[in-house]
């Protein structure tokens, strides 16, 4: 059907929800806004969908969230009884609609007989993925946009083992998900009749404290802790969303006691109304962090973002100002904290190893080579280094240290598959401790490691294609630097393109290798100087990403440099 056909469907609907009705009507007249919103389908991969909230097909919606839910359960019914008997776990954040989506989810799935467990209120996503493993359930549904504005929401599909849908599986429920082509048609039970039955069971502080004393596991040197931490002075924020009451029990049960919440942003607020976008990523997101942190002489200031899977930390300078650490740079700092400790302690296996994604700073891989520790490569997505976590448990090949991708997640220990703000504000806090002993600061600690392993510094830009032929855009951008195959960056040969879609890498003398990893839509150039350069299309927003990542003798070359790409990446976008 076109788009028009789509839309009259929906505007005349006699069943269609009251709130999504009266959208419409605002809408009317508005061909570019109706377009969009029923041009196609909202994407499902293995991200999950993440879009706008509205009408529409391409819209969050209850019939959007039902349908990705009807795919799920349909797949399940495939399933062997004992393993459909399993169940599915449930939680959501705190933007709009997301406790609504939550139990919709969950009368769907009930209709098919299918169990629920589903959270009293908001947690984060990396107690989803640690429910899931906990509770041996077969699947869980995360509804969260994660630090996305506030009129986005989303919808993440969970494995066995606590990770992100591999894309087998995905791509199998993706494939029920498209038979379903009547949304308003699917069934879904009686809530009230689930929880009866016990079809549907309502969970909360028995996995809570369950997960708490998982995350006690986390810190390395509780003497450490108890002599330093007790006394240090830290800022907390969950930026309206769910990292609050477990951030705040983890940091005791820790041992840290002198640390203060920014109340304003302690509430779980749909708008996010006291920043723009909620993203630790950005420096506007910590104005009331470093404002507090002022007022009470805070060392460091930590921030997560509204599902506590990704963070973001500012320190203070003797000037009394605060700087923030890039994600790359926290990586850093926190791996050779791990790898340090447990040294000292004779605690470090000989196998271990480190994980991070192909776009993330060669920064940490120098830090893990100094302790003869193996750093492993893959794609972007934290469900690449669950699978790692999976093989290392299984084969016994390697002991899992930590994990992150340079967008600010991380994971310390393993009981959680996906990335965990919440273990990392507990180490994150343990390593400000142990630099506040050496009468330094985290910033200080960094700087102690660009003198020992250089000056690394790393940047990702993206260009934004929304609507309607955005899609077309951005393939078109990556067919560009296919067909064109730029040979210098900024006036430094390119050594050797990898193509992670046709799985090949390309050297500058023309011989080639097979690439390992797993198709994937991206390039990544590595140039003459040690540069690299890698550019993929987001998997959750309608952007191209470019990464950047670089090496100077000093901060100030590294910088130089990085600008130079930058603008060189610009000038052959616009050739």
């Amino acid at each position: 059907m076109s788009w028009q056909d789509t839309y009259r469907t929906w505007k005349n609907q006699t069943t269609l929800e009251s709130s999504l009705k009266q959208e419409l009507t605002n809408m009317a007249g508005d061909d570019a806004a109706l377009e969009d919103a029923f041009y196609q389908p909202m994407e499902f991969g293995t991200a999950g969908m993440r879009g706008v909230l509205g009408p529409g097909i391409n819209r969050m919606n209850i019939y959007t969230v039902r349908q990705a839910t009807e795919g799920l359960a349909r797949f399940m019914d495939t399933l062997p009884a004992a393993v459909k008997e399993r169940g599915v776990a449930i939680s959501f954040d705190s933007r709009h609609h997301s406790q609504d989506f939550a139990h919709e989810s969950a009368r769907v799935l009930g209709q098919h007989g299918i169990k629920s467990y589903v959270f009293e209120s908001l947690r984060p996503t990396p107690e989803l993925s640690f429910t899931v493993r906990h509770l041996h359930t077969y699947a869980g549904i995360m509804i969260t946009a994660s630090h996305n504005p506030k009129q986005y929401n989303g919808y993440k599909i969970y494995g066995e083992d606590g990770g992100q849908m591999p894309p087998k599986e995905s791509d199998l429920i993706t494939s029920y998900i498209r038979k379903v082509t009547d949304v308003f048609a699917i069934a879904v039970a009686d809530e009230d009749q689930l929880l009866a039955d016990k079809v549907e069971t309502i969970i909360g502080d028995d996995v809570d404290q369950d997960y708490l004393a998982k995350v006690k596991e986390v810190t390395i040197n509780q003497k450490l802790v108890d002599e330093v931490g007790k006394d240090m002075k830290l800022v907390f924020t969950p930026l309206h969303g769910t990292g609050r009451m477990l951030g705040e029990k983890a940091l005791k049960n820790a041992g840290f006691k002198n640390f203060s919440v920014v109340k304003e942003q302690a509430v779980a607020d749909p708008e996010f109304s006291t920043v723009k976008f909620p993203n630790p990523e950005f420096p506007e997101a910590f104005k009331m962090a470093i404002d507090l942190g002022k007022k009470e002489g805070a060392d460091v200031l930590i921030a997560v973002d509204p599902d506590a899977d990704r963070l973001g930390t500012a320190v203070r300078q003797p000037d009394g100002e605060y700087v923030l650490l890039t994600g790359n740079q926290i990586a850093a700092v926190l791996l050779h904290y791990i790898l340090q400790a447990n040294k000292d302690a004779g605690t470090l296996p000989a196998n271990a190893a480190a994980v991070k994604s192909i776009v993330s700073s060669e920064f940490a891989t120098k830090v893990a080579e100094a302790y003869g520790v193996k750093m492993i490569n893959v794609l972007t997505g934290f469900k690449y280094i669950a699978e790692q976590i999976e093989h290392f448990e299984a084969s016994g090949e390697h002991t899992y240290m930590f994990g992150f991708e340079e967008s600010y997640g991380y994971l310390i220990k393993p009981f959680v598959h996906d990335k965990d703000a919440i273990q990392t504000t507990v180490l994150l806090a343990e390593v400000a401790a142990y630099y506040k002993s050496l009468g330094k600061n985290l910033y200080d600690g960094l700087q102690d490691l660009f003198k020992q392993y250089g000056y690394f510094r790393e940047k990702t830009t993206s260009e934004e294609f929304d609507g309607v032929g955005g899609s077309d855009k951005i393939a078109a951008l990556m067919t560009k630097f296919r067909q064109e195959a730029p040979t210098t960056f900024a006036g430094y040969a390119v050594e050797a393109t990898e193509d992670f879609q046709s799985q090949v890498e390309t050297f500058k003398d023309g011989h080639t290798s097979a690439i390992s990893l797993p198709v994937a839509n991206v390039l990544k150039y590595h140039l003459e100087d040690g540069t690299w350069i890698a550019i993929r299309p987001s998997g959750t927003e309608p952007k191209i990403k470019f990464y950047i990542g670089t090496l100077g003798a000093s901060l100030d070359e590294a910088n130089t440099k990085l600008a130079k790409f930058e603008d060189a990446i610009q000038a052959f976008i616009k050739e």
